[in-house]
């Protein structure tokens, strides 16, 4: 090999250590969240600029959370480092039963309500921490806990966890499936509204919009029979001047913050900027 070709080569090397570095530097100032396309149920995926891995439910299919979790994730990456289950119907709570088994899970954010007999196995079969209170955090990136109700009385929907994540000027509200006759206990101003139950025409009313003024919202819904999102809904927001995406119609939502603006990745690129 000659010298030419040598230089080339370690050229080629350095430029290449010196790009990863760079990216590596980059990716750790931001903090990404994906609003996962799985059909009729809520999964959200939370990386922290320190890299620390959040899911927020796992949709209604085992097969599809893992397939999206591979996506984001690098395939030897096989650990994640809390899950949050808002409540345990089905288009929820089914997809986090196949991560329990193929994931390495750090802790488990859940306020224990319902019965099934096997997340509860899965639970003790895995060994992760269950974590209660009120806050929580990963580095700089904040979550306020709520709905972090205790009692088994009342619906189920009404029972689900709502966090209110933060990361320097950025907020996000994650609502699970919260009806308006709780939704206004957790209403704050905020930049990223997931509409709670998949805009059923039953939350996301008014008031709480008002007390939220947020700048997107997201509707994670596919095909179903109970007309989510309702029109009532969807009209609201847009009377309201509150950009909506969906995932049956936009497909997994990335959100990349750097504490102040977010970058929108959706099938059509946007951008949000000066929040």
């Amino acid at each position: 090999m000659n010298k030419k070709v040598l230089f080339v080569f370690f050229g080629l090397v350095f430029l290449n250590l010196f790009s990863w570095g760079v990216v590596q530097y980059v990716n750790q100032n931001y903090l990404k969240v994906v609003f996962f396309d799985v059909g009729q149920g809520d999964a959200i995926f939370i990386e922290t600029p320190f890299k620390h891995q959040i899911l927020i439910d796992g949709g209604p299919s085992r097969e599809k959370i893992i397939e999206k979790l591979s996506e984001e994730m690098p395939f030897w990456d096989r650990t994640i480092d809390l899950i949050v289950l808002t409540h345990l119907d089905t288009d929820h709570a089914t997809g986090l039963f196949q991560v329990l088994k193929e994931y390495e899970v750090g802790s488990v954010l859940w306020n224990g309500l319902g019965k099934n007999e096997e997340w509860e196995s899965l639970l003790k079969q895995e060994g992760a921490e269950i974590i209660q209170g009120s806050s929580l955090s990963a580095n700089n990136v904040f979550f306020d806990i709520l709905n972090n109700s205790s009692s088994s009385g009342g619906d189920s929907n009404d029972n689900s966890f709502v966090l209110k994540m933060t990361y320097q000027n950025n907020s996000f509200l994650f609502t699970g499936d919260v009806s308006s006759k709780r939704e206004n206990e957790f209403a704050s101003d905020i930049d990223i509204l997931k509409v709670a139950h998949h805009g059923s025409k039953y939350s996301t009313s008014a008031e709480f919009l008002t007390k939220t003024s947020p700048r997107l919202a997201v509707v994670q819904v596919g095909k179903n029979s109970y007309g989510h999102p309702s029109e009532e809904v969807l009209t609201r927001l847009n009377n309201f001047g509150i950009k909506t995406l969906r995932t049956d119609i936009d497909g997994d939502i990335k959100l990349v913050s750097n504490g102040k603006d977010i970058k929108i990745i959706t099938k059509k690129a946007y951008e949000l900027s000066n929040f």
